[in-house]
């Protein structure tokens, strides 16, 4: 995700505004954020369901209010709207669950994508996606705005830093094709919907298989890693699981693992 965009940048074809229409995704040309339009719409009562993407997003923003920009055209950048109804402790789960479904329809396009904790899509070990969970307060409750930025066509050039990537560098190291952006969003959202339908429908043994998936995909586990903590010296260890409400659990040497949430982590590295 770059702040400068290349001087020809190979972007994708428009995306197909009446194959999203009738799917109930909404296309805006441009936004500074569309987590900010979903989540001004939750506030006015929209429904469950409420997918708004750009072709060009000017300030998006990731984890720490960290601000990002992406040539049109070269990302697959949206929001989708829901509503859970399972308990407010599961709802830590809600990036997880998203990082899993994006790194699992890269998986099934070719890419071997997995899940850096908690939510950074990584493949080979570089950043191919960012997600943000938003929780929102509305008339009829508690909301959640999930964005997702994804690099489709950035190309080499315009990456913003060595640990990242974008599907169309990936493509070229691997003789893949790039999928276009719009089938891509229609998969994503199926994965991503039937995976948030599962959690909150399934009860415990749907929160079980969620987690043993999510483990599963985590290139984190099994890493010697160093955990930077506001406040505290950092945490170093071996992440060895993820417990159930969705922490990393690092054995720093101590007689029990550690367990770090989300919310409290400023940066997990390798060591």
């Amino acid at each position: 995700m770059s702040d400068v965009p290349s001087q020809c940048p190979p972007l994708d074809e428009p995306l197909d505004v009446h194959r999203l229409s009738g799917a109930g995704v909404e296309v805006v040309p441009e936004a500074a954020s569309t987590n900010a339009i979903v989540a001004d719409r939750a506030r006015a009562g929209a429904a469950e369901g409420l997918v708004v993407v750009t072709e060009h997003q000017r300030a998006g923003r990731g984890r720490l209010d960290r601000v990002w920009h992406t040539p049109a055209r070269s990302a697959l950048t949206f929001s989708l709207l829901l509503r859970p109804t399972v308990g407010a402790d599961r709802w830590p789960w809600l990036p997880l669950l998203t990082g899993h479904a994006v790194a699992g329809t890269l998986h099934a396009a070719g890419f071997p994508a997995g899940v850096k904790w908690p939510n950074d899509v990584l493949i080979a070990d570089r950043k191919v996606a960012g997600i943000l969970v938003e929780l929102v307060a509305t008339p009829s409750g508690p909301a959640a705005v999930v964005g997702v930025g994804l690099n489709v066509r950035l190309p080499a050039a315009d990456l913003p830093v060595p640990t990242a990537t974008s599907l169309l560098v990936e493509a070229e190291r691997r003789g893949l094709e790039v999928p276009d952006r719009t089938g891509l969003l229609l998969g994503l959202l199926d994965t991503l919907r039937a995976g948030h339908d599962d959690w909150q429908r399934g009860g415990e043994p749907a929160a079980r298989r969620l987690r043993t998936a999510y483990a599963d995909a985590c290139v984190t586990l099994g890493q010697p890693v160093r955990v930077e903590l506001p406040g505290t010296g950092p945490l170093e260890g071996d992440a060895v699981g993820i417990d159930a409400q969705g922490r990393l659990l690092v054995d720093a040497g101590g007689e029990q693992p550690v367990a770090v949430s989300a919310g409290d982590v400023v940066h997990v590295r390798r060591r």
